[in-house]
């Protein structure tokens, strides 16, 4: 899958990771629609910090379509729920 993270770039991150990545998407939601804006920050970085470890970087001037999009670490708790779906930030 192909995943963009605004203002960074794209990375392929294989579908066998989004396990971990989706145990760190509904901690994240539950931090959300708790108004924990401190554990939203802390999962935020570690769910990025997860696809930037588990995932292989695409070139600069690779023109994928992203099938997900993840903000960046700077974005606030109310940024991302405008994101969310009912799943989370990451689909199923």
């Amino acid at each position: 899958m192909i995943v963009r993270i605004m203002g960074e770039g794209q990375v392929k991150v294989a579908d066998s990771h989004f396990i971990e990545l989706n145990k760190l998407d509904d901690e994240l939601l539950a931090e959300m629609e708790s108004g924990d804006t401190d554990g939203f920050k802390r999962t935020l970085s570690a769910l990025l910090d997860a696809v930037r470890r588990l995932g292989e970087p695409l070139p600069d001037d690779s023109l994928e379509p992203s099938e997900l999009i993840l903000p960046n670490e700077e974005a606030a708790l109310e940024e991302v729920r405008e994101m969310l779906s009912d799943d989370g930030l990451i689909p199923g």
